[in-house]
């Protein structure tokens, strides 16, 4: 599929960016090329082929569900600009 100048200009606007002549001349080819690549997957059959989530078959860990405080407050907070008695200190948005 060839992609002219107008339909690189348009993707640009769509996506909020600005692009220079001589950026859409060099983007009317990658994008061209990316599409050509995307019809030769195409052509690969994949009827047979099982979806699947990974390439290594594996079995979800389950842990335990017991509710916990998580014991880490101390560390969530360590590196907050500003925290007391392992709470995050704001400054007040509501009067």
């Amino acid at each position: 599929m060839q992609i002219n100048e107008a339909t690189v200009r348009k993707i640009a606007h769509l996506a909020r960016i600005k692009v220079t002549d001589e950026e859409a001349k060099s983007l009317e080819n990658e994008l061209s090329s990316i599409l050509e690549w995307v019809e030769q997957l195409n052509e690969v059959d994949t009827n047979d082929v099982e979806p699947m989530t990974s390439a290594v078959e594996t079995s979800m860990m389950m842990r335990e569900d017991v509710v916990t405080d998580g014991g880490y407050a101390g560390r969530v907070t360590k590196n907050a600009p500003l925290s007391e008695d392992n709470f995050f200190v704001v400054p007040k948005v509501v009067e």
